[in-house]
């Protein structure tokens, strides 16, 4: 499978799968139905949706892609984790690799109630 067969959302993610800024490998989590306008590094909005058919076209590039690039995916419920290996091993420290979180529904209730914690000086525990 190669880049072109991707879906859009699949691009969106694994474009993420390395930081932009520093070329560091790094964990993508995303939600199965996000859709958000977002802003591009040009400050144009774009529209990233992440559906089932999305998710699908990951799974299969994951496991046939033209590169030899080797990726472990992990998916509970709606949530999926996803990690570019280097070497085709899953490291022993995936705790120390940053996570990109972007690709998440937020649930309005809880962002209220964080952000009414914050303005009062109070952590949300």
């Amino acid at each position: 499978m190669e880049w072109t067969d991707l879906t859009e959302g699949a691009k969106a993610v694994l474009e993420q799968t390395r930081n932009i800024k520093n070329d560091h490998i790094q964990i993508v989590e995303f939600e199965v139905g996000f859709a958000e306008e977002v802003e591009d590094d040009d400050g144009d909005k774009v529209r990233v949706s992440i559906q089932e058919e999305d998710y699908a076209s990951l799974k299969r590039y994951t496991l046939e892609n033209e590169y030899g690039e080797k990726y472990h995916m992990a998916r509970n419920k709606n949530i999926v984790k996803i990690i570019l290996l280097e070497d085709g091993k899953i490291p022993e420290n995936l705790s120390e690799f940053p996570v990109f979180r972007q690709y998440r529904n937020v649930e309005p209730k809880n962002e209220a109630i964080d952000q009414e914690m914050d303005d009062l000086g109070m952590e949300n525990k």
